[in-house]
């Protein structure tokens, strides 16, 4: 499971521990895990991304093999893109990657400076259960977990400006639309969520 610090290679099982100023999270979002990603979940997560409501919004890989040449970098340490299984109740239920937007670079953040600024990009695995409240859930437990770091002061998302589903879900979980942002993927519109703290 994650613990709750989004920096190092230890993925360790322990109770919530968050920063001060920041909420405890809800008991649903509690029941959520994450742990790395590891290469024998590379079959998996290829089977995920070919699923057609994760195609709808993620890049098309057209073989196993091209998953592996993506995504072992990130789960080696090698990528600034730090890859996850989220769990619900020890049962796989979706991806989750985390970065530090100042660090990305290409077209990616390029006015980005403030290195406590974190980036988020998750899917569900399973297309059945759109729409019953699991991303939000995922998605808040996994936000809480990043900012019980005193070095995160904001995470921010960039869904595509018409995947209406996904900027619901956001703002459920409490990010607020800054504007519309072009970015290498297409038309996005950036939403952040800062930290509160005292």
């Amino acid at each position: 499971m994650l613990s709750g610090s989004v920096s190092g290679t230890t993925i360790t099982s322990r109770p919530w521990s968050r920063a001060p100023g920041t909420r405890p999270p809800t008991p649903e979002a509690s029941d959520f895990g994450f742990r790395r990603l590891v290469e024998g979940d590379l079959l998996l997560l290829a089977e995920w991304l070919h699923r057609p409501h994760v195609m709808a919004w993620w890049r098309p890989y057209p073989s196993l093999e091209a998953v592996r040449e993506h995504y072992l970098p990130r789960i080696r340490g090698e990528s600034v893109v730090t890859p996850y299984l989220a769990q619900l109740q020890d049962e796989p239920v979706g991806y989750i990657q985390s970065y530090v937007a100042a660090d990305v670079g290409g077209d990616w953040w390029p006015d980005v400076r403030d290195r406590g600024v974190w980036g988020i990009d998750q899917f569900l695995a399973d297309g059945q259960r759109l729409g019953q409240g699991l991303g939000t859930r995922m998605v808040r437990a996994f936000v809480e977990l990043l900012l019980a770091d005193s070095r995160v002061t904001q995470v921010q998302v960039d869904p595509a400006v018409h995947n209406l589903r996904a900027i619901r879900c956001y703002e459920k979980v409490g990010f607020r639309a800054v504007g519309p942002v072009t970015t290498p993927d297409g038309p996005s519109l950036l939403m952040v969520l800062r930290a509160r703290r005292t």
